[in-house]
């Protein structure tokens, strides 16, 4: 099998769940550079990889083919803009910029350049996500009219990170951190909206950046879709929820790859993703009867992800979230932004 060597910018909580275990357990990747300016987790955990303490030296190294940027938002444009010269295939991790003109403009270069950009999106991958998607494509909702998709937690402290927490620092906050992922689920259900409106707010006070928001994403049929983040939620609603003139959906947020991984599993053993032995989802609907049942969501694995990736890179298959693609998820972001300055509507 030909390899794939892939280096990682950093190797913070991103790096040790979402990307080491996995490029670590495919066939088809080597996990062969890491950058920690300060530590060596990453040789403790995998005593092959190489280490380097600046990300310059690591992405101009000729052993690297692939590099991850993982570092903070911040840097991500200058990070994958670095690589790119260099050569380098890049994926990098959500949000993918801090606005659309940045995503842009590596998009550009890419294509230049004849390099493959892709944005980590693994919440494509998410059990929940796939079950919502299931019904929708199953037509048993009939045409969906209204939907909501909510992501909210109880973390009604700080978290000391900066690039998050700093509301002076472009990109920092709920709305890029985990807006990213449901704006990118919106557009992936329902399509690109015509009209956005949004309103982002700190509920720890002015001193930290935005830790709710609530959009609306308009479409030129009349759907609408919410989406809704808050980080005061003791008791959390539906995370998703689909209404169709033929009947409704409800799912939990029930995927668990990310409290599996920071236990420790690996990504291919036997106990990954077991189904579920408590029903997640309520499907009611109507045809000459009304059926109203509760449902198992179906299993996700971000293992997926790369290996899409991997298929992409050596047989030009079908490309995983590409950065051509992921433009519009920051062009929403901008326009939320905007509208929540403003208390306007925005058009795209």
């Amino acid at each position: 099998m030909q390899e794939i060597k892939a280096g990682l910018c950093a190797y913070g909580m991103s790096g040790k769940l979402f990307h080491a275990p996995f490029l670590n357990a495919h066939p088809g990747f080597s996990l062969n550079a890491v950058v920690e300016r300060h530590k060596h987790e990453a040789a403790d955990k995998y005593p092959d990889i190489r280490h380097f303490r600046s990300v310059e030296d690591m992405i101009h190294d000729p052993e690297v083919d692939l590099v991850i940027v993982n570092t903070p938002v911040q840097t991500h444009a200058e990070f994958a803009e670095m690589a790119l010269q260099a050569g380098k295939h890049v994926i990098v991790e959500k949000p993918f910029t801090v606005n659309a003109q940045q995503a842009e403009d590596l998009v550009e270069l890419a294509a230049k350049k004849k390099l493959f950009l892709s944005v980590y999106q693994n919440r494509r991958f998410d059990r929940d996500y796939l079950q919502v998607k299931k019904m929708i494509d199953s037509g048993k909702l009939g045409k969906i009219r209204e939907a909501e998709i909510r992501f909210d937690r109880f973390r009604t402290q700080p978290s000391h990170k900066q690039h998050k927490e700093d509301p002076q620092l472009p990109g920092s906050g709920a709305l890029h951190d985990l807006g990213s992922h449901l704006i990118d689920q919106a557009i992936q259900l329902f399509g690109m909206p015509t009209r956005v409106f949004g309103d982002t707010f700190s509920m720890k006070g002015a001193a930290f950046a935005n830790d709710y928001f609530e959009i609306i994403l308009f479409y030129a049929d009349g759907l609408r879709v919410r989406i809704i983040s808050s980080a005061f939620a003791k008791e959390a609603a539906w995370a998703y929820a689909v209404h169709g003139d033929q009947g409704s959906f409800l799912q939990q947020r029930s995927d668990h790859q990310e409290a599996e991984l920071a236990a420790g599993a690996v990504p291919t053993g036997k106990d990954w993703q077991q189904p579920l032995t408590e029903t997640d989802g309520l499907l009611h609907y109507s045809t000459s009867d009304t059926y109203r049942t509760a449902l198992y969501s179906i299993p996700g694995n971000y293992m997926d992800y790369y290996q899409a990736i991997y298929h992409h890179l050596i047989f030009d298959e079908a490309a995983p979230s590409p950065g051509h693609e992921i433009i519009n998820n920051m062009k929403i972001i901008d326009a939320v932004l905007r509208s929540s300055a403003s208390g306007m509507v925005i058009t795209l």
